[in-house]
């Protein structure tokens, strides 16, 4: 079965990555375009490992998940080592032939004329997909938009590796069809040099147009279910425990505020490994800090636990925070920190690279650390805390340089560009004379 790249319909955007589910950056960046592409009209289908998108647009394939036990394995023998087998090998190629065949089925089951690559031509936490994705569109020419949250060369993991022909390949690949966005300044600044791509900015956004709803009756119980009393601060480190979010900043602060106080942590450790969790809870048992690690009750939505209890989304848990900590070294733009704007709270954050550059200089007003907890910054965290009419002011002037530069307005013109781009190579390179396709 061959695919004819002249009959799909641009108005059919696949949208490709190894996991579009949950809270994490990716799938929450994805699902905010995807909604702008169908105020458009456009009618969007996925193709993952995991999904919760409508499934009957929907196409799962489990190879694609970086989860998959044989994507782990080839993991393991291709990073942290300068040479692989010839069995790697061949299991790679294995497993991007099955990929590729997918997606061939996928574009023809689903009509479709256009591509999103949602961070699985970025990061290689999957290299078979990465592969048989940047083949697919070398072959159909099929218009694409690679959306890179976070490149390989950021990620200390991937620098000692055996697969660096496939990294120049596909992670990102050059491609006439493919135009790239990246999510911060130096990320654009780092394609450029490393590759010779020009990319475009597409930073992260939530819809400040329109403010959060007020607590419901759901909500209004979550502090007392999460065991923090009336007199005692609600801190919130809303991340994943991984080591470059710098936590231990957190526990550091909440100790020298010397106040009842309680740090609660929203995720869980993830796919980095636990050994960073014991750390913390050692230091937090150390510098005599009330931390609680909160995965059972706090989900991607609300629900109800296997013993009865009720299970809060994020968002009813910024409604109780006093404040908010995010004290990473890095981060490809900061989701954290826009989410505790959009919620009104007043926040801590360390001036990681992309903060300094490319959200700072927009106005905000935070509690800033540079590296470590300063006299300082204890100092005006109390002042804000002890001060309600300050932190209101603080909280809004937030909220109206959020509403500024990260709004969706900024997104749905810079989307708009991309399809308008898009739309053009569709009329020219998909006309009945091309006939570049078939499955290899």
């Amino acid at each position: 079965m061959n695919y004819q790249p002249q009959q799909g319909n641009i108005g059919h955007i696949g949208i490709i990555a190894t996991r579009l589910a949950g809270t994490d950056g990716v799938s929450l960046e994805s699902a905010k375009i995807e909604s702008i592409l169908q105020e458009t009209g456009s009618v969007c289908h996925y193709f993952a490992g995991e999904l919760d998108r409508p499934p009957e647009r929907s196409y799962l394939v489990s190879e694609a998940h970086f989860a998959h036990p044989e994507i782990l394995s080839l993991n393991e023998k291709c990073f942290g080592t300068v040479q692989r087998s010839r069995e790697v090998t061949r299991k790679i190629q294995r497993i991007k032939r099955l990929l590729k065949d997918h997606l061939y089925n996928f574009v023809e089951k689903f009509n479709i004329g256009m591509l999103m690559a949602q961070n699985s031509l970025t990061i290689p936490m999957n290299l078979p997909l990465g592969i048989a994705l940047a083949e697919f569109i070398a072959e159909t020419n099929l218009p694409t938009v690679a959306h890179h949250h976070d490149f390989y060369w950021e990620r200390d993991r991937y620098s000692i590796n055996a697969v660096s022909d496939y990294l120049y390949m596909a992670f990102p690949p050059h491609l006439p069809s493919i135009n790239h966005a990246v999510i911060n300044s130096h990320a654009d600044l780092q394609l450029s040099l490393r590759t010779g791509i020009s990319g475009r900015i597409l930073p992260n956004i939530m819809d400040f147009e329109n403010p959060p709803p007020p607590m419901d009756d759901y909500a209004a119980d979550a502090r007392s279910a999460l065991g923090i009393a009336d007199d005692e601060l609600f801190i919130l480190q809303p991340t994943r425990v991984v080591a470059r979010k710098g936590i231990e900043h957190a526990i550091e602060l909440v100790k020298r505020l010397g106040r009842k106080a309680r740090l609660v942590i929203s995720h869980a450790s993830g796919d980095e490994g636990h050994d960073y969790e014991k750390r913390l809870k050692e230091y937090a048992r150390l510098m005599d800090v009330n931390t609680l690690f909160v995965t059972d009750i706090i989900g991607e939505m609300r629900g109800e636990t296997e013993d009865g209890r009720k299970i809060y989304n994020l968002g009813d848990i910024y409604y109780h925070a006093d404040l908010v900590t995010y004290p990473s070294t890095f981060e490809g733009f900061g989701n954290a920190f826009l989410e505790a704007i959009y919620y009104r709270r007043p926040i801590v954050v360390n001036k990681y690279s992309i903060y300094t550059k490319d959200i700072k200089p927009k106005g905000f007003n935070a509690i800033e650390l540079d590296g470590y907890v300063t006299e300082e910054a204890v100092e005006k965290t109390k002042r804000i805390l002890d001060d309600p009419e300050l932190q209101q002011k603080m909280v809004d002037h937030n909220y109206e340089c959020a509403k500024k530069h990260f709004s969706y307005r900024i997104l749905r013109n810079r989307v708009k560009n991309f399809m308008a781009e898009n739309f053009w190579l569709y009329e020219k390179n998909y006309t009945p004379n091309n006939q570049n396709a078939g499955h290899t």
